[in-house]
Parts: structure tokens; C-alpha cells; sequence
């Protein structure tokens, strides 16, 4: 197989798993027969500090043409000042609307070797294997706003949602639940908010055309204190945009960092961008000390999602794997007794135990 794939590394340790990230898929595609091609973009803060924009126009064409888009991560301390009209986040926002890009899958399975590195017990973390289906491009993120230096102190965020919004996503989460253990969990805080709601009433009804996969619907915060007391509980949880935010960032601790989660945005097509879901990073940029992990993950997630290589993409997971089991870990999830390498290390490792 050929392949396009526009890379964007972003700000902080973006470019530094990005670049493990490619090694992997470069590994896959020697070992497999296929040629993968990379187109390189700016977006946050790198973007704007070039162009003035956190989205030029040349990388959205890059991502347009591209069979699938590797993302590292955006923003920084140079570019937070809260009164600024361009921030690195919006590159993301609009990367994800202008695509179309309304499903974020964001997968939580613990390796049994990484159960020391949790927070919780390990005893609790038996079986965890879920997925969040977040939606992507609706909610309090993309709603009306108002900022308040622009109108005397006063500010606000507008959640909106439609039925359509809610309806997609529903069928993604329920569609991914019909190849996995057949259960749904939809989170929401219907008990306040009337976009809550509607999001109930509209999975709801989208649940009646899966009658082999169970229901069940549960308050954000009561979700967010069931992720941590039993988290193997869940299958695929799906939830509106800030919520989808929150919890998962919650859930990666179940697996000891948030360096260990990849994610992708889907859409209607076959091509998507991936991601780890972690932040940019910068006060550890350039120390040789990030894990590439969830960039890793995500490049197996794009040849899953947008290329159709399943065995390709357990090929990388079984990698991963495998260097954990031999003891090998970054700092974020070192333990005593295992040993410590940097990303560029890691990434070798993994190519390896492919190759």
C-alpha cells in the first residue's frame, strides 16, 4: 500500500514523539511491503509565531490531500497570554471543524506490566479495557462566547448541541460497541443542563436500532467517580466535547500517564488525524525525557482507522507490549527495578521488536 500522511509536530514534545511516532510506521511499512510519505506542517504556537495563524492555509491543504494526519501536540507558556486574539488551541479547533472531524475515540487498556505505575490498586484494574467516544466539534468549545475584556467583565461560553451532533456520534459509540462487549455508557448531566437532555433523549432513541447492545446513562460526576472506584465496569463510554475532555485525562491515570493514550478524530471518511492526548509539554521539551508512547499508539490507530491495516496496527501494539513486559519505561511511568530510556530509545525499541 501507498500511503500520504501530513505530519504536524506542534510546539513542545510535540516533534519529539512525532518523529518516534514515524519511526514506527517506518518499521511497518519495511516490514510489510507498503510506502508511507510524509508531508511536515506548522499549527500552534510554531504556526503562529511563523504566520500569524495557528492554522496556515498550506497545512490545511496538506491535511486535506493526506490519507491521515499524525499530530504531536500545541501551546506553550509563550503563547498563553489570555487576552491574545490568536492562541495555538484554535489550530485544533478549526483543524477539527473545517475536516469534519466530529468523533474523538480514545482508548484506555492497561498493560499488566504498567500496574505498578498506576495510582490506583491494582486489584482495581483488572480487565480495563474501554473506549471514550467523544464528540468533536460541538458543545461549549464551539458555541457562542464573549470575552470579558470586551465588554466590561463580563464573559460566557454557550453550549449548543443539535440533534444531528448528538445522533452521529451515538451511532459511532454504539457501532464500536457492537465489535467489542456491547455496552454504552452515556455521560451526561441531564439532571441541569437541557443540552444534557436532549444528548439523553436523542442516544437514547439511536439505542433502539441496537438491541444487542446495552444502555445505560450515568451523570458526569457520578462517571467520574466510577472511573476510579471500577473502571473495568465500562466498554465504550460516549459523552459531549468538555466532558469527553475531562474524563479521559481522569482515565489516564489508570494506566499511570497520560504519555500511554493515543486518540483519533474521525469523521465520514477514511482518512482522520491522531494524536496523543497529552498536552505540549514544555517544561520537559529537548530534556530527552518524553514518552512517545501514545504518539506510537496513535500512528497504529491511523493505520487502523484510515488505512484498514489491522494486522499492521497489532503488529505496533504487540511492540509496545512487549517493551514494557521487558521492563523498559520512560520517566513518567519508571518504577524500581525497570529501566530508564528517553523517547529516542524507546522508539528504537519498539521499531525492533517490529522489524
Amino acid at each position: 500500500m501507498e500511503a500520504r500522511i501530513a505530519t504536524l509536530p506542534g510546539d513542545g514534545i510535540g516533534a519529539e514523539v512525532v518523529a518516534e511516532g514515524i519511526k514506527v510506521l517506518e518499521a511497518v511499512a519495511e516490514r510489510y511491503g507498503h510506502s508511507f510519505s510524509y508531508e511536515e506542517g506548522l499549527i500552534g504556537g510554531c504556526a503562529i509565531d511563523a504566520t500569524g495563524t495557528a492554522l496556515p492555509e498550506d497545512t490545511l491543504e496538506a491535511c486535506r490531500s493526506a490519507d491521515a494526519v499524525l499530530l504531536g501536540a500545541v501551546g506553550g507558556p509563550r503563547w498563553a497570554d489570555p487576552l491574545a486574539e490568536v492562541r495555538p488551541e484554535q489550530g485544533l479547533l478549526d483543524l477539527r471543524q473545517t475536516l469534519g472531524l466530529y468523533a474523538n475515540l480514545r482508548p484506555v487498556r492497561l498493560c499488566e506490566a504498567l500496574l505498578d505505575a498506576s495510582p490506583l490498586r491494582p486489584e482495581r484494574l483488572c480487565g480495563v479495557d474501554l473506549v471514550v467516544v467523544r464528540e468533536l466539534t460541538g458543545g461549549i468549545y464551539f458555541g457562542p462566547r464573549q470575552e470579558a475584556h470586551k465588554n466590561g467583565g463580563t464573559a460566557y461560553d454557550t453550549m449548543v448541541y443539535t440533534r444531528e451532533e448528538v445522533r452521529r456520534v451515538a451511532h459511532v459509540a454504539f457501532d464500536l460497541a457492537r465489535k467489542r462487549r456491547r455496552k454504552v455508557t452515556s455521560v451526561d448531566k441531564a439532571n441541569v443542563l437541557a443540552t444534557s437532555r436532549l444528548w439523553r433523549c436523542v442516544v437514547s432513541e439511536v439505542a433502539d436500532a441496537y438491541p444487542d447492545v446495552v444502555l445505560e446513562n450515568m451523570l458526569v460526576d457520578a462517571a467520574a467517580m466510577h472511573l476510579l472506584r471500577s473502571p473495568a465496569d465500562f466498554d465504550v463510554i460516549v459523552t459531549e466535547n468538555m466532558f469527553g475532555d475531562i474524563l479521559t485525562d481522569e482515565a489516564s491515570m489508570l494506566v499511570g500517564s497520560m504519555g500511554m493514550l493515543p486518540s483519533a478524530w474521525l469523521g465520514e471518511g477514511h482518512g482522520g488525524v491522531f494524536e496523543p492526548i497529552h498536552g505540549s509539554a514544555p517544561d520537559i521539551a529537548g530534556q530527552g525525557v518524553a514518552n512517545p508512547i501514545a504518539a506510537v499508539l496513535s500512528g497504529a490507530m491511523l493505520l487502523r482507522h484510515s488505512l484498514g491495516l489491522e494486522r499492521e496496527a497489532v503488529a505496533i501494539e504487540t511492540a509496545v507490549e512487549t517493551v514494557l513486559v521487558e521492563g523498559y519505561r520512560t520517566l513518567d511511568i519508571r518504577v524500581d527495578g525497570t529501566r530508564l530510556v528517553g523517547p529516542r530509545e524507546m522508539g528504537d525499541l519498539i521499531a525492533e521488536r517490529i522489524a
